[in-house]
């Protein structure tokens, strides 16, 4: 079950990781650069729908830190039910 439990948290720090440098990217790189292009594709999925849910900010988009906040609680929940079973 600890290995269970490790290899969730290496998931969550590296999504959280991936997510992060799709932000930084975003400001960075071109919009037609093959590596943004495929970060593009693995994260917006995940924040379009967080993007209808929220209210429009101007030029501030709050979508990523949401996916962060939401990947970090589904993780701490699963990660506590496991230690509670095991």
């Amino acid at each position: 079950m600890d290995a269970i439990i490790m290899i969730i948290r290496w998931l969550m720090q590296i999504f959280t990781l991936g997510i992060i440098v799709y932000v930084f990217l975003s400001y960075f790189l071109q919009p037609y650069h093959p590596l943004r292009q495929g970060m593009e594709r693995f994260f917006e999925p995940m924040l379009k729908p967080i993007r209808r849910i929220l209210p429009v900010t101007g030029m501030f988009d709050f979508s990523p830190i949401i996916l962060l906040i939401i990947v970090q609680l589904s993780g701490t929940i699963i990660i506590s039910l496991l230690s509670r079973l095991g």
